[in-house]
């Protein structure tokens, strides 16, 4: 026992760590890659070991073993035996299911005239003829003879493996017809065709005598090596609609890969089409899939990042930007080239991605959150590469063009003409042969856009983002399709090296007018919020918060926009809201930065990808609840690096649902060791108190 070590390893998994204890920062730094933050009061931070927590870990090569010795270094009292084998356990589930190449089939795209005249006058019909044309070329478990050195186009019926006999002796398999073979109905398959063309097309070239066209369909093999793993997989009823045991065949696979004897025995065949959907499945069983196969290369581009900018300033990759780029890119070779990349805002994740690019040299579709982002994209492109405009092309609400670097928003790709009907600009991500999708603020990517995502598995891919924190509990499909997190560094750690801004963040706490009592009391919870949200005292702090500070750059931002419009007439500066249009937005923008406009005042349109680099104060007097993700994405408007501090002031309404929602907010950048201050506001003296420097014990980190 080392009763001066900060951390309690409780045997729930959890872990409490002392913020007072010497050790305290060093050990914040060091959870970050493997735990979440739960609670952080001011004495004892509550982590828990997760799943995921730990998959993203192993994904980025942090072992099990790391994790253990990190928990043992600091450790107050023993490490609970059961929380290391846990650890051991669930790390290991990485890496024992292998998704690999497999076989391409040849199956009709329309039943052949023998097959037509064979069954003619049946009571089956045309349904008797795509049923036999189905049987006739199905692959129920090896691939069968091949076709002159082509492609499978007929495979035996009898070829089970005794992994597959083992699951269906135990009647775990699914007998039914969508479940007997890897390649459906023709009708199927002509719809995969259509929601993958690259890896289904037409081919005619074989066509016999009677006109018996065929399509090519990519399949992969799913194996592990534990024939436990195995049978619980072939009784996963979501698996079992989209995977078929067999065995995999060495002889009829183009791309060779290195399985044991086991591997072999105990495999899975999928659908191409199939292959985020059943990363997703299992994922939520539990059981991450590692993706080991060549993802596609698209069409070549001349990319390269300058030295010098257009603007004639240097320009230089940082260290860690180069070393974020080159986790994901690795060796080009399978198992790389798709994941997330963790960097605090203002960090320079544009030009991580643009490193991407350059590292890749290929055509590249971005995808952001608003107009604005949009414009930021293609400026730094031009600014920092050696692309020309023509080369460049924006594809939003306003402007819709498709060239070898297109930067188009969520918003746009989202939009669809009626409620329950097709999404007509999905099209964008098939209209070019794209080597590399950069989905930027990668927590925000919609829920609609995984439905594309998880069929677009064979394209290189890179999400940016600041936190993977999603309020929707979506975090493991950001996992699972767009890929593991690559590369992540503390906050804390970048702004000791002064490659972002130190930052102090102050709650100030304020009383409910007692006018508005009652209605706060008896109303239900959303109104409460609203009304403790939009406290008229409000105005008066925002305004002497901005007295205070003549000298810096100020955003206001909130979520209510009557409450946002009359701040904004009563300091007489300008607004912007989703309302504004896009023109008049980037000209505001332009302002602030080019120090015509000291104040400006937000919503929550301005929370993402908006570059502000002077901006200094920011001023929240209204959020979205307990949005953690929102609450990391204000305070990182003003990170940029800077001379003078930059300071995040969120104004809070005493003994409301707004206390508790700011406790829940704060959390997220608790972890990354900042720390607000609390201070009581009843009168206008008392923000004499910000004046006054915090008198901290000597050697205590000024984080806590």
């Amino acid at each position: 026992m080392q009763f001066d070590n900060p951390l309690i390893v409780q045997s729930d998994r959890t872990l409490l760590l002392d913020v007072h204890a010497p050790l305290a920062a060093e050990c914040r730094n060091d959870l970050i890659p493997f735990a979440e933050l739960e609670r952080s009061p001011e004495h004892l931070h509550t982590y828990r070991l997760t799943p995921l927590s730990l998959w993203n870990a192993t994904s980025a090569g942090f072992t099990a073993d790391d994790a253990v010795e990190v928990l043992k270094k600091y450790a107050r009292y023993d490490v609970p035996q059961s929380v290391v084998m846990w650890i051991s356990e669930t790390a290991g589930r990485f890496g024992k299911l292998r998704l690999l190449p497999g076989i391409k089939v040849k199956v009709p795209l329309k039943p052949s005239k023998e097959m037509a005249e064979a069954v003619a006058g049946s009571s089956g019909g045309a349904d008797a003829v795509a049923g036999q044309a189905g049987v006739a070329n199905s692959v129920v478990g090896q691939a069968g003879e091949k076709n002159g050195g082509n492609n499978v186009s007929v495979c035996a019926t009898g070829g089970k493996s005794s992994g597959a006999n083992e699951a269906e002796e135990a009647g775990k398999t699914d007998k039914s017809p969508s479940n007997a073979s890897p390649a459906e109905s023709p009708a199927d398959s002509s719809s995969a065709d259509k929601n993958q063309s690259s890896s289904s097309q037409a081919d005619n070239s074989n066509s016999n005598p009677a006109d018996c066209q065929y399509i090519e369909e990519q399949y992969l093999y799913l194996v592990t090596a534990y024939r436990q793993v195995f049978l619980e997989i072939a009784a996963n009823p979501g698996a079992k609609k989209l995977l078929t045991p067999c065995t995999y065949d060495e002889n009829a696979v183009t791309e060779k890969a290195e399985l044991s004897d086991d591997e072999k025995k105990y495999c899975f065949s999928l659908k191409l089409t199939d292959r985020g959907t059943v990363k997703q499945v299992l994922l939520k069983s539990l059981w991450p899939v590692k993706d080991e196969i060549q993802l596609e290369d698209g069409e070549p581009l001349d990319f390269s990042l300058r030295e010098t900018t257009n603007k004639g300033a240097s320009f230089e990759i940082r260290d860690y930007q180069k070393a974020a780029a080159q986790a994901l890119v690795g060796n080009k070779g399978p198992g790389t080239g798709f994941g997330t990349i963790v960097l605090p805002c203002g960090a320079g994740k544009t030009i991580v991605g643009m490193q991407v690019m350059d590292l890749l040299k290929t055509s590249t579709l971005i995808i952001t959150t608003n107009i604005s982002a949009v414009h930021q994209w293609i400026q730094e492109l031009l600014d920092k590469s050696n692309l020309k405009p023509e080369q460049i092309a924006e594809y939003t609400g306003e402007n819709k063009e498709i060239k070898e670097v297109t930067v188009a928003t969520y918003q746009v790709l989202t939009w669809r003409p009626e409620k329950d009907g097709p999404y007509p600009h999905f099209s964008i991500f098939r209209e070019r042969k794209w080597g590399l999708i950069i989905y930027d603020e990668v927590h925000m990517l919609p829920a609609p856009v995984f439905r594309v995502v998880a069929e677009l598995q064979a394209v290189r891919r890179v999400g940016l983002t600041a936190t993977l924190v999603r309020e929707d509990g979506c975090e493991g499909f950001v996992f699972s399709l767009v890929g593991p997190k690559r590369y992540d560094v503390p906050w804390k750690e970048l702004e000791k090296t002064g490659w972002i801004a130190t930052a102090e963040c102050v709650e100030i706490r304020l009383d409910l007018p007692e006018s508005q009592e009652v209605d706060y009391a008896v109303s239900p919870a959303r109104v409460k919020h609203r009304i403790a949200s939009e406290n008229p005292k409000k105005f008066e702090i925002a305004k002497a918060l901005i007295k205070m500070y003549p000298e810096d750059k100020i955003l206001v931002i909130g979520q209510y926009i009557s409450q946002l419009e009359k701040i904004a007439e009563d300091l007489k500066v300008p607004i912007i809201t989703g309302k504004t249009p896009n023109q008049e937005r980037d000209k505001i923008y332009a302002d602030f930065r080019a120090g015509k406009i000291h104040v400006l005042i937000v919503s929550k349109v301005a929370n993402f990808a908006i570059d502000l680099p002077d901006a200094s104060i920011a001023i929240q007097i209204s959020g979205t609840f307990g949005s953690r993700q929102e609450e990391a994405q204000r305070l990182g408007r003003i990170l940029r690096p800077k001379e003078r501090t930059s300071r995040f002031f969120t104004l809070i309404t005493r003994n409301t649902v707004e206390e508790d929602f700011g406790s829940n907010r704060q959390k997220f950048l608790a972890e990354q060791g900042y720390s607000y201050r609390i201070l009581r506001y009843s009168e206008p003296g008392d923000l004499d108190e910000l004046k006054e420097n915090i008198a901290l014990p000597e050697g205590c980190d000024p984080a806590f």
